[in-house]
């Protein structure tokens, strides 16, 4: 006699932990990833099709246990609600989604994560297209570079070259810069535009139109006392 399986009942995300409480042990791993999504609600600010994902298990059928969660530092996932039932995510599962995520985020700590090795296998298993490495600070320790991004081919991830890295399916690249805040500047990571150039930070696009303006300013000013020292009134003209 055959012997068939009961058919395997996934719960909701509503019973599934959010993430395993972890606590990191640096900043990074919390505000780069939160950069990146201040940064998108800017990006895409009239688009409702994307969710980014900081700190939160990404549940899936592809490993041991559906009950196990994947959990990158960020994700980003397109073609999903940005508030699925205008309500906030409490957790990622595929199987609600219908929707891998295509961009996978891991932000190297001081404890070693498995981010070369188990993280890796897992997020080719689930068919992440993009697995991105941040590692400004034990890159030396692990032999491999401070930045590294990986794209899923047939099953297996091979390592790209070039910063920013473009990714079409996206329609963002991802590179390396320095944040300001006051006097104090770090290394983050920003989105890029098809041209190679980041996306601004609100602040920065707030400063640089007030530098625009004083700028356009100084040059009327110029022009006006050039045209007095010609004998012309500039407010006649």
């Amino acid at each position: 006699m055959v012997k068939f399986d009961p058919p395997l009942i996934l719960p909701s995300t509503q019973d599934l932990p959010c993430s395993d409480d972890t606590p990191v042990d640096n900043e990074d791993q919390n505000f780069i990833p939160n950069l990146l999504l201040f940064l998108l609600e800017s990006i895409w600010a009239t688009r409702n099709d994307w969710f980014f994902g900081v700190d939160m298990g990404i549940y899936h059928t592809t490993g041991v246990s559906h009950l196990i969660p994947v959990i990158p530092d960020g994700f980003l996932s397109l073609g999903v609600q940005r508030r699925k039932g205008n309500k906030s995510r409490l957790s990622y599962a595929v199987w609600e989604e219908n929707i891998v995520p295509q961009l996978a985020l891991e932000v190297v700590s001081k404890t070693p994560g498995d981010e070369y090795d188990q993280k890796l296998q897992i997020y080719a298993q689930l068919g992440v297209l993009y697995y991105v490495i941040y590692n400004p600070y034990y890159w030396q320790r692990d032999r491999h570079q401070p930045f590294e991004v990986y794209q899923l081919s047939n099953g297996e991830y091979h390592q790209q070259i070039g910063e920013p890295f473009w990714m079409p399916e996206i329609g963002l690249g991802i590179g390396r810069g320095n944040y300001t805040s006051g006097t104090v500047q770090r290394e983050v990571l920003y989105w890029f535009d098809p041209s190679g150039q980041r996306y601004l930070t609100d602040r920065e696009r707030v400063q640089a139109e007030q530098q625009q303006r004083m700028q356009a300013e100084q040059q009327r000013e110029r022009l006006a006392a050039k045209l007095r020292e010609l004998g012309v009134d500039p407010d006649r003209i």
